[in-house]
């Protein structure tokens, strides 16, 4: 366990923005990782757990409180067979990108669509990471937490983590501290059915077939490379939290009502927007579409610090010199240039951490 003091947060995120930490304690192991928590707790002082920082875009006056660094490390396979396929015990501070590599190497199907990711391991199930028609709640059989409020150790099955789209039990409550997830993958050299249209033509087949897992792998990098989405600390496209807005889930008649302001807007010859219709009815459209079509291009707020990306209008950048204001103040704009062309409200991916929209 090592403590530091008034790190800046800049440091421990993508986003590369907010001030510094009164405390750092960066864990190594399980047990360091609850005792760091339980002394914050027992002290009652502001806790904030960060792992990759992927995910995170913290104020610039940084936090009055302990920042807990997860740097935890253990991959353990726990069982292999035809039926059950591989149970893969991960600790949560294990690189996601390096797991999912390990996982292609090791003949685990299941995560290697979510190649790429930036990120640790125990932050994808609170965001029910997805990518290319894959999200991890598809593999998840367990997440280990510790419980802040019983002071105990707690399991969640897959079926007891209340995952949806981009979302968990987990996210939002600071209650349960992820501690290690098991995955149960299949055991297979080819990836499962691809079911992302340009992931597919990539790869050169159809729409529900599979390929070779590295095939997939590197077609999915390749994909995220030409989306600025692989972290190049060379590329300022990259000095973001990924996708900033989650695509919106409306009710039917919310997205009918959408596509005759859509038609109002842009015309009645303009291209509707993009409909995706989920189990219960609802429709998912893109927030990139929306974004674009509300005037934002890529690469909106150039030479400003804080930017969209020259590759994607669902990235937020750093160009190398941003505050967290900068990069708030940006994403402000372009939801309520999207409100007010559309009606349709984004609602932001990232934790904010002293800053609101």
């Amino acid at each position: 366990m090592n403590e530091q003091a008034g790190v800046p947060l800049a440091d421990l995120t993508t986003m590369r923005v907010g001030g510094p930490a009164d405390r750092v304690v960066t864990v190594t192991t399980t047990d360091e990782l609850v005792d760091a928590v339980r002394e914050v707790d027992d002290a009652d002082e502001p806790l904030l757990v960060v792992a990759g920082g992927s995910n995170l875009v913290v104020a610039d006056d940084g936090f009055r409180g302990t920042v807990v660094r997860v740097a935890t490390t253990g991959v353990t396979r726990e069982s292999a067979d035809s039926c059950a396929g591989a149970m893969v015990r991960v600790s949560a501070g294990e690189g996601w990108d390096e797991l999912v590599a390990l996982a292609v190497t090791e003949g685990w199907a299941g995560v290697e669509a979510l190649s790429g990711i930036p990120g640790l391991t125990g932050a994808t199930p609170i965001q029910n990471v997805g990518a290319y028609g894959q999200d991890v709640s598809q593999t998840v059989a367990q997440v280990r937490t510790w419980d802040r409020q019983e002071q105990a150790v707690r399991t969640f099955f897959n079926d007891g983590c209340g995952f949806g789209y981009r979302s968990s039990r987990f996210k939002g409550d600071t209650r349960y501290v992820v501690l290690d997830v098991l995955f149960q993958l299949e055991l297979a050299d080819v990836s499962r059915p691809v079911a992302y249209r340009a992931l597919a033509d990539g790869l050169g087949v159809e729409l529900g077939a599979t390929a070779p897992l590295g095939d997939v792998r590197e077609a999915v990098l390749e994909q995220r490379r030409m989306r600025g989405m692989v972290l190049d600390p060379d590329d300022h496209d990259t000095w973001s939290c990924g996708s900033f807005f989650t695509n919106p889930i409306l009710p039917a008649n919310e997205f009918d009502a959408l596509v005759a302001r859509a038609a109002t807007v842009l015309g009645a010859e303009a291209p509707a927007p993009p409909r995706f219709v989920e189990p219960d009815g609802r429709v998912k459209t893109s927030a990139a579409w929306l974004i674009e079509q509300a005037g934002f291009g890529k690469g909106f707020g150039l030479p400003a610090p804080a930017a969209l990306s020259t590759k994607h209008t669902l990235a937020l950048t750093n160009r190398g010199g941003a505050t967290a204001s900068d990069v708030v103040a940006l994403a402000r704009q372009l939801r309520d240039g999207v409100l007010d062309r559309f009606g349709v409200r984004l609602v932001n991916e990232p934790v904010l951490v002293g800053a609101e929209l």
